[in-house]
């Protein structure tokens, strides 16, 4: 038993928990909600990856609570670990969390305009979560077309808790999922430029040496290739490990080397960090 990890999920939710129960302003528990939906999903990403037991089920327990509303746990899960094959980070179509497309690949100029604003920070912010949650939506057709029943069976258990949590809000659903849609929103700014092109997979694999708030918020995702190197580290001791090697870090990953999310925030509000069309020989 993970005790740090046993502490942060209390903290969660019980921040969760109080800010649903004190009369706030509707303003402030707008931007509670949203913080605290991004929060959890760093610690949903701290479940998947076999924390605080090395127990599944009770680890699931733990993050199937649809705090974060949008994304069913078993389904990011799934996903997630599949993107750790890291010989095929970034490749459309087998890394599952790839933001790129291959040279050649026919898109329209509708498509090829969202897929770029998901290469700037504003375009992660405010539209990444619109399309995730039409592949989500496009998930459960799918499964439905196929008559996939261990996907309708998870599906139906988020659904259900969802609904759950909704009317235990003293909000309206509306406005729950709107924060939670802007949570999902900045969860998914820390994987902006979390991977880019590159011919060695180990160069893939970004280092952002963020402040301590986005450090908390992010659970030490940041040190992207620290974590991707040792991927059942348990996020408290990340910071000391990459410490304790920066240099040989920063090496292994070809210098990919970011200086803090308001970089990011400066340089890319608007601008794209790089093309979402793969060079021709990364």
């Amino acid at each position: 038993m993970e005790w740090p990890t046993v502490a942060l999920w209390l903290a969660v939710v019980g921040c969760w928990a109080l800010v649903q129960a004190l009369p706030l302003p509707t303003g402030l528990r707008f931007v509670a909600v949203l913080v605290l939906a991004a929060w959890y999903m760093s610690l949903q990403h701290e479940l998947l990856h076999g924390h605080p037991t090395r127990l599944d089920g009770f680890n699931r327990l733990l993050g199937i609570l649809p705090l974060a509303l949008w994304y069913p746990y078993d389904l990011y899960k799934a996903h997630h670990l599949a993107h750790h094959q890291d010989q095929h980070l970034t490749e459309p179509g087998v890394d599952p969390e790839s933001n790129y497309r291959h040279a050649g690949t026919p898109l329209a100029r509708c498509q090829r305009a969202l897929l770029t604003s998901q290469r700037t920070v504003a375009g992660r912010l405010l539209l990444g979560p619109g399309i995730t949650v039409a592949h989500l939506l496009a998930d459960i057709a799918r499964a439905i077309a196929r008559r996939n029943v261990k996907q309708l069976w998870l599906w139906a258990q988020h659904l259900a808790l969802a609904v759950a949590l909704l009317a235990l809000v003293p909000v309206s659903a509306w406005e729950y999922a709107t924060a939670a849609y802007f949570g999902l929103g900045l969860a998914m700014l820390r994987s902006l430029y979390e991977h880019r092109p590159a011919a060695l997979p180990a160069h893939r694999i970004v280092i952002n040496e963020a402040a301590l708030p986005w450090r908390l918020l992010y659970l030490n995702n940041n040190y992207h290739a620290v974590h991707h190197t040792h991927p059942d580290l348990p996020w408290y001791r990340i910071p000391a490990r990459y410490r304790a090697d920066r240099a040989g870090y920063l090496q292994r990953n070809g210098g990919f080397l970011v200086p803090g999310y308001l970089w990011l925030l400066r340089r890319h509000l608007w601008k794209p960090v790089d093309s979402p069309i793969l060079p021709e020989k990364a």
